[in-house]
């Protein structure tokens, strides 16, 4: 778990300078309880901190002091086995924008801006870091339909997204 957590300091170091800003604007209205449980990450643009992760989740649950507890977990493939990040979030603004602040190493936090969400039953969230290097479309099944793929991709497009580069995290392996 160490190195897992480790890993993810190179995306702390480098959200504050690399990538170019891009104009996701956060969903209003947003009910944190409703977001809280577990969501499969289905794809992402590569960095250091997810490279060679599959089988990535993300399970929200809420702390007393009114934060979230955030616990990453992926298959590694080159160690054979789970690894799990625990970070934390809190809210940029207010907590009916889905703007949180989110940190996986001591006081450093980068942004988790859900420009797309799923409000009917929130099964789907397209989340930006704030700038074109960070994206990732999350769901609560591993899977999403050719209409959402679709949208998250066209929306992803005119934010300034390379969505050539897309992963589309593989979901085949189980606990």
């Amino acid at each position: 778990m160490k190195n897992f957590v480790l890993s993810f300091l190179p995306m702390l170091a480098l959200t504050a300078c690399a990538g170019n800003p891009v104009a996701a604007v956060p969903v209003s209205g947003f009910e944190t309880d409703r977001y809280l449980g577990t969501w499969y990450e289905v794809a992402r643009l590569d960095h250091s901190f997810e490279r060679g992760l599959s089988n990535v989740t993300a399970n929200y649950t809420k702390r007393d002091d009114g934060k979230i507890t955030v616990l990453n977990r992926g298959y590694n493939e080159k160690k054979g086995k789970f690894e799990d990040a625990v970070g934390k979030a809190k809210y940029a603004s207010d907590p009916t924008t889905g703007h949180l602040k989110v940190s996986f190493f001591g006081p450093f936090y980068g942004n988790y801006i859900i420009f797309d969400l799923d409000k009917t039953d929130y099964s789907t969230a397209y989340i930006s870091g704030g700038k074109d290097n960070y994206l990732w479309l999350l769901s609560r099944t591993p899977n999403v339909s050719d209409a959402t793929r679709a949208d998250f991709l066209k929306q992803s497009k005119a934010l300034g997204y390379n969505t050539d580069s897309l992963i589309w995290v593989d979901h085949s392996r189980s606990d």
